[in-house]
C-alpha cells in the first residue's frame, strides 16, 4: 500500500505533457539567450551580405553582353555559384531566363535550396538547374553568359590549369557568348595582415566584415585571404571563410583567355564622380591610374 502511494506521489510530481513542453522551451529559450550573437549567426547569410550583390552582378552581365552583341541575353551559368543566389536574381529578373548554378560543395548548395531557392515561385524554380559537380565538366546546353565571380578560378594556381579550365568554360558558352570574371589588385592586397573592414548592418542584429590578407609570396604569388565576422556583443566568426589561390594579374588572365581561344577580352573599371568616390558602375576601359585596392572585370567573347 505504502509502495503504491508512493509510486502515485512519484507519477504527481512528473507532471502533465504540456508542462514538460513548457519546460523544454523555457530552457531552450534560456540556452538561447546564453548565446553570443556570433552563435547564433549563419556564416552563409552574413556571407550574402558582405560579399554578394546579385541586383548588381545581373545589370553587369546584361551591360557586358549588351556591349557586344546589342540585345539582352537570356541564359546564364553560373561556376563556383556556391549558394547560387545569382542564379535566383537572375531566373526572378525576366520570365524567360534560365540559370545553371555549378559548385562542387554541397553544404553550400544545400544552404542555397532551404535559403535562397525557397523563396522562388514555382515557375522561376523550373528555370533553375544546380549541378554538383567540378566547374571543368562540359554541359549542354550552352548559355549566353559564363560568370566565374568573387576570384574563384583562382583556386587554380598553374597557368595550364588555368587554361584549361577556360577552354571548357568556352565550350560551355554558345557561340555570340561571353564569360566575366571579376579581378582584384592594387598594393595594398599583396600587404600581409592588411584588413579592409565595414559595416555590413547597423542596429542590434548588425555586424562588421574583415577581409584580411593572410599571407603574400612574392615568388609565385600564392596568396591566403580569410573573411570575418564581428558582432555587436564583441563576439566573432573568426575565418568564417578561407581562400588559398594564386594572385592572378589583369594581364595574364587575357593572355590566357587568348590561348584557350576566346577571340577578345576586354577590361571593366568602376568609374567615380565628381569627388572621386566609386559609383559603381564600370566601363571599358584600357588605360587607368594606379591605386592601392580596386576591384575589376574581364569580360571575354567567345
Amino acid at each position: 500500500m505504502i509502495s503504491n502511494m508512493k509510486n502515485k506521489a512519484d507519477i504527481s510530481t512528473m507532471g502533465t505533457p504540456s508542462t514538460r513542453i513548457d519546460e523544454k522551451k523555457a530552457l531552450a529559450e534560456k540556452t538561447l539567450a546564453a548565446m553570443t550573437l556570433a552563435e547564433k549567426a549563419d556564416k552563409f547569410r552574413c556571407y550574402q551580405k558582405s560579399v554578394q550583390s546579385p541586383d548588381h552582378e545581373v545589370g553587369f552581365f546584361e551591360q557586358a553582353f549588351r556591349d557586344v552583341f546589342q540585345r539582352k541575353p537570356y541564359s546564364l551559368r553560373e561556376d563556383f555559384c556556391g549558394t547560387f543566389a545569382v542564379c535566383c536574381k537572375w531566373v526572378k529578373s525576366d520570365s524567360e531566363r534560365t540559370a545553371l548554378g555549378v559548385d562542387l560543395c554541397s553544404e553550400t548548395l544545400e544552404w542555397g535550396k532551404a535559403n535562397n531557392l525557397v523563396k522562388l515561385s514555382e515557375s522561376q524554380k523550373k528555370r533553375l538547374r544546380l549541378l554538383e559537380q567540378d566547374v571543368r565538366k562540359k554541359n549542354r546546353p550552352q548559355v549566353d553568359v559564363l560568370a566565374a565571380q568573387n576570384f574563384s578560378f583562382w583556386i587554380f594556381k598553374t597557368r595550364s590549369e588555368v587554361v584549361d579550365y577556360f577552354k571548357m568554360a568556352r565550350a560551355n558558352i554558345k557561340s555570340d557568348g561571353i564569360m566575366v570574371m571579376d579581378m582584384m589588385g592594387g598594393g595594398d592586397c599583396q600587404i600581409e595582415g592588411h584588413v579592409d573592414k565595414r559595416v555590413v548592418k547597423k542596429g542590434k542584429r548588425g555586424f562588421r566584415y574583415y577581409w584580411k590578407q593572410e599571407s603574400y609570396n612574392p615568388i609565385n604569388h600564392d596568396a591566403s585571404f580569410s573573411i570575418s565576422f564581428k558582432f555587436k556583443d564583441g563576439s566573432w566568426i573568426k575565418r568564417a571563410f578561407e581562400y588559398h589561390w594564386r594572385f592572378w594579374s589583369v594581364v595574364e588572365v587575357r593572355e590566357m583567355l587568348a590561348e584557350a581561344g576566346f577571340k577578345e577580352s576586354h577590361v571593366y573599371w568602376e568609374t567615380e564622380d565628381e569627388n572621386g568616390e566609386d559609383t559603381g558602375e564600370f566601363e571599358r576601359r584600357d588605360s587607368v591610374p594606379s591605386a592601392p585596392c580596386w576591384i575589376s572585370y574581364i569580360v571575354a567573347v567567345r
